[in-house]
């Protein structure tokens, strides 16, 4: 999980602000919930395949019918911020890729064969030891140029004692890009830092507290991120469809858009589109979610959707001109946002319900 355990969370079924100046009334919308699971964190659909597959932080994969599809139960490590936290299907629909701790808590991204029924052939793509329990990342996601986003965070503790966040020589505190069918990859052509001396080839952006959650507008291409803060501020980041890569997002020079340790105010920085204050209304880690491309919900498209696990809302902003936003709901331990096929949106709450976002 993103971290922290809330004091306070309330599930509401409907809710709907007004909306502010030159901007459509944002409307209503309905959580309708389309499963219970054990602790679910992570969504993902397949090429093909219109069954939903959602990861419990436990060790498994499971779709909202029931069916179990892979069992890591055994192996996984199970703190407050371990275990299953990230699932992805390569574009083919052919392999599936599960982030998770093990019981040392050492990172592996591990890939098997599918076929929708059966997973096999299974193998660890990458493995990245960790040094405190805390700030795993665990997001996977295959972007548009069909390559896979690996989120990592700073390695845990606090304040980023191991200053990892800026350091190019290690894959913590960063987004990785990797071609996964290699062995045991490939590095992308045009990887920002694949030719530079002492920085590892696999790094895509840098300077990231615990990116959680991160999505593509299946739309634009661009890539948002939600990256939880420390002690004063959550952000969200986002990266322009066609960048090639290599932005620094502060961390730990900065978090948010304010000087953080001997950071100061340090040049060359990216900014955060969307920054709210740590505590704010109990808030206390930001979950990022996708742009709506739906087509249900004719107010929501071409809004960001993101939330906030302690405080449960979740607000809408529009995705060419981000800011906070307004609230439009509310999830008890919102732990993550899911993507149809179709467009059409999910949230999954900590506490097991897995929500459709419906129109009212």
């Amino acid at each position: 999980m993103p971290e922290r355990t809330p004091e306070k969370a309330v599930t509401t079924a409907e809710a709907g602000p007004s909306g502010t100046g030159g901007e459509a009334a944002a409307g209503k919308v309905r959580l309708t919930r389309v499963a219970e699971l054990e602790r679910p964190v992570a969504f993902a659909v397949r090429k093909g395949d219109d069954r939903l597959y959602v990861a419990e932080q436990g060790g498994k994969l499971r779709t909202t019918d029931g069916a179990t599809i892979v069992d890591l139960s055994g192996e996984v490590s199970d703190g407050n911020e371990q275990g299953l936290l990230g699932v992805a299907f390569h574009p083919s629909g052919r392999w599936l890729y599960l982030d998770w701790t093990d019981a040392d808590g050492t990172t592996h991204v591990t890939e098997w064969a599918y076929d929708g029924t059966k997973a096999t052939a299974r193998r660890d793509v990458l493995t990245q030891k960790q040094p405190y329990a805390n700030h795993n990342g665990g997001q996977l996601a295959f972007g548009p140029d069909g390559y896979l986003y690996v989120a990592l965070g700073d390695g845990g503790s606090g304040g980023d004692p191991e200053g990892n966040g800026q350091d190019l020589g290690t894959l913590l505190g960063k987004i990785l890009r990797i071609d996964p069918r290699g062995n045991p990859y490939k590095i992308p052509e045009g990887n920002p830092f694949a030719d530079r001396e002492g920085a590892r080839p696999e790094i895509w952006a840098y300077g990231l507290r615990n990116p959680w959650r991160f999505g593509f507008d299946r739309e634009s291409g661009d890539l948002w991120i939600g990256d939880v803060g420390q002690n004063a501020w959550e952000e969200v980041d986002r990266q322009p469809a066609g960048s090639g890569g290599g932005e620094n997002y502060g961390w730990n020079l900065r978090e948010g858009k304010a000087g953080f340790g001997a950071g100061g105010q340090a040049k060359d920085l990216v900014d955060p589109v969307i920054v709210y204050p740590l505590g704010e209304g109990g808030a206390c880690s930001v979950i990022a979610g996708f742009v709506y491309r739906g087509s249900k919900i004719d107010w929501l498209r071409g809004r960001f959707l993101y939330g906030d696990f302690c405080a449960g809302w979740i607000r809408a902003t529009p995705a060419d001109r981000p800011g906070e936003g307004e609230e439009i709901g509310r999830v008890d331990q919102l732990s993550s946002f899911g993507q149809g096929h179709d467009g059409e949106l999910y949230a999954l709450s900590l506490q097991g319900p897995v929500y459709r976002i419906d129109p009212a």
